[in-house]
């Protein structure tokens, strides 16, 4: 039986700052909460009977069978998937050193939450282990952001920090970032590691950001004498230059 007061608990942390506090998040689905158990300490877990029993060997600090009503109650996506999940946020050391050695991401200011997660699900996919936040992105925590991972928050480390303290810090390491007036990114030398800065969906990256970055690309549309859109969204340009730059490490 599923308490008043856990449904108020759960659908409390739709708030930062209730995640925040109590430093945990939600996550909901067979897939995505399968992927993240195992890599972060399950606080609460409720769960179908059926749910349960195909998973009998699932740990949690508190599991709790449920009605698929009663989950409908807790739950903070318009349908619930059998089993939802209060996991705690893991905690990491940031360390630039990584940029030096591996290929990471920067985000400077992208403020939707199913942008962000389609990013991290995206630095998975090309093994890109690191993503450093300013701190006016969007929170990862946010369940939106957590349910476009599909689990890839198990794999990359998601930092919160000043960018161009960040970047200052680095020499001779290569800082890329895309821009209108950049050169067209299948022409120029791209390195196995280093910094991709993507910037803000309306505004672009920040002037002051954008004053550190020293490797500016462009993705050309196609044909480039041809009227189209003004710029693509902010995931899908991710998806295309991390594209290129893993093209470039195949034999």
């Amino acid at each position: 039986m599923l308490s008043k007061n856990k449904i108020k608990y759960i659908r409390s942390l739709e708030l930062k700052k209730n995640r925040k506090e109590e430093q945990v998040f939600v996550a909901e689905g067979h897939k995505l909460v399968g992927d993240l158990l195992g890599y972060f300490p399950c606080k609460l877990l409720i769960a179908t009977s059926n749910w349960l029993k195909a998973n009998h060997s699932v740990t949690a600090n508190e599991i709790i069978e449920v009605t698929q009503e009663e989950l409908s109650r807790a739950s903070l996506q318009k349908t619930p998937q059998e089993v939802l999940a209060v996991f705690v946020q893991p905690s990491y050391d940031l360390n630039p050193e990584v940029i030096k050695s591996s290929l990471c991401l920067a985000l400077d200011d992208v403020q939707d939450p199913g942008n962000l997660g389609t990013i991290i699900r995206l630095a998975d996919w090309f093994g890109i282990e690191h993503l450093f936040c300013s701190v006016g992105t969007a929170d990862v925590y946010n369940p939106k952001t957590v349910q476009a991972t599909m689990g890839a928050l198990a794999r990359v480390k998601v930092h919160y920090c000043s960018l161009p303290q960040l970047i200052g810090g680095l020499t001779d390491t290569p800082v890329y970032g895309t821009f209108l007036n950049g050169n067209i990114i299948y022409a120029e030398p791209l390195s196995a590691h280093g910094l991709i800065v993507m910037g803000n969906e309306g505004k672009g990256v920040s002037p002051e950001v954008e004053r550190m970055i020293n490797r500016k690309l462009y993705i050309p549309n196609y044909p480039q004498e041809r009227e189209t859109s003004e710029s693509l969204n902010v995931a899908i340009a991710t998806a295309v230059v991390c594209s290129e730059f893993r093209r470039r490490l195949l034999p």
